[in-house]
């Protein structure tokens, strides 16, 4: 009789995807994207985010490996990739351009696809994670369960912490919601310099 949930599977996946996401760490980068907002937009754009996310996982789980094989391109490269735009997010955050808009300044539905959507939750390492994951799964029905309720809870815990993360703007106010901005700049850019580093390190491993 087939096992119905593996539970190896979703430990090991629930863990890798709680680290990467990094709840408590989103915080400050979900209030420096949308210190505009009010509740209403606040809220709206943490369950948008929420759903491209999960989206954006779902579909690269099933069909990550053939599009990655199709367009030949390496899981270092993806992670380059992400890095460098979370890197362009963080520049925008700390210095924002009189030519181009401040991100925490755009209509909320874009700021809860890109980046908050993507690749802030849905990044290369969590969907990594979740194709790593989805292969060791062989395709059995408890691996499969274990990925799905691994992904559901982890985004799950993920809104609740983006849900009410406006208790902490209340409280912060608009210049501390400003320092905190610039704070959550920082963090993005050493966060998105730490993925280029290990993804270049991978690819000349992988080479070599």
């Amino acid at each position: 009789m087939p096992e119905l949930f593996d539970s190896a599977i979703f430990v090991s996946l629930f863990a890798t995807l709680f680290v990467v996401m990094d709840p408590v760490g989103s915080i400050p980068l979900f209030l420096a994207l949308t210190s505009t907002f009010d509740e209403k937009q606040r809220n709206r754009a943490a369950m948008q985010a929420t759903l491209t996310s999960i989206l954006v996982i779902g579909i690269f789980a099933y069909f990550g490996s053939y599009i990655l094989s199709l367009l030949d391109i390496s899981a270092a490269a993806m992670k380059l990739s992400g890095g460098v735009l979370l890197f362009l997010v963080a520049m925008q955050l700390l210095i924002p351009s009189e030519q181009e808009p401040d991100p925490t300044a755009s209509e909320g539905v874009n700021v809860a696809l890109v980046p908050l959507g993507t690749p802030l939750l849905a990044g290369p390492g969590a969907i990594v994670a979740v194709m790593i994951a989805w292969d060791r799964s062989h395709g059995q029905l408890g691996g499969l369960v274990a990925i799905g309720v691994a992904i559901v809870l982890m985004h799950f815990i993920m809104w609740i912490t983006m849900r009410f993360a406006g208790i902490f703007a209340k409280v912060l106010g608009e210049g501390g919601t400003l320092l905190l901005t610039k704070i959550a700049g920082l963090l993005l850019a050493a966060i998105a310099t730490e993925m280029i580093m290990k993804a270049i390190f991978e690819y000349i491993q992988h080479m070599s």
